[in-house]
């Protein structure tokens, strides 16, 4: 029995990978086709051409805080939390406010999101099949670092470019206006980054060196 339930979270953890992978590659693939063939004005549409294949790819990550809860994926919580909630609350304001849907900033955002995510499915992949590779440990650990800063402040310039298109409360309403609400956002974003770097810092050291003594063994 505990065998059949092993066999079948492997499966299971290794067909979400395997989903994301083909899911976000699609989504790059459909992006850059769609760039060459349209050059710039291709921009404009990218949101509506990838929005529906996107959006599932981001709503099904939440499963991942619980992958890592249950102990069937080994990685920090805190960090994977605070990525996998950034992008799915910037993915409901940008289907939300249609203003900014065809902004080139959003399809830049799109493209770095697919990129950090290529860069760690393969991985995972590798390491479900106990086939690690150390050139997707190091890419995974250390190239994806300085691409997440870029993303994050590719992030706060959304939340930046948003702010025009929001309609404020009255000013006899009890309620916060929505403005300050972004505004607020900022900071907690980069304040969240900050921990998601430190955070990836310490697994990258902890995974590279768990790599060295393993390799010594041999």
């Amino acid at each position: 029995m505990r065998r059949r339930m092993f066999s079948f979270r492997l499966i299971y953890i290794y067909s979400y990978n395997l989903f994301q992978f083909c899911g976000h590659t699609w989504i790059l693939a459909n992006t850059i086709a769609r760039f060459f063939t349209f050059g710039r004005d291709a921009l404009a549409d990218t949101f509506y051409s990838v929005s529906f294949v996107m959006s599932l790819c981001q709503l099904l990550s939440i499963l991942e805080l619980f992958h890592i809860a249950d102990g069937i994926e080994k990685a920090r919580l805190l960090p994977r939390f605070i990525h996998v909630m950034e992008k799915n609350l910037l993915l409901i304001m940008v289907i939300m406010l249609e203003e900014i849907q065809s902004k080139p900033v959003v399809c830049l955002q799109f493209f770095l999101w697919n990129i950090l995510d290529l860069l760690r499915y393969p991985h995972e992949l590798l390491c479900v099949m106990d086939t690690p590779s150390i050139t997707m440990l190091w890419i995974r650990y250390t190239l994806w670092i300085p691409l997440y800063i870029l993303s994050v402040a590719t992030e706060g310039l959304i939340i930046h470019q948003a702010l025009p298109y929001i309609e404020p409360t009255t000013p006899n309403s009890t309620h916060i206006h929505h403005p300050f609400i972004l505004m607020v956002c900022l900071p907690v974003l980069a304040l969240g980054a900050s921990v998601t770097v430190w955070q990836l810092l310490r697994e990258r050291q902890y995974h590279l060196e768990r790599y060295n003594k393993k390799m010594k063994r041999k």
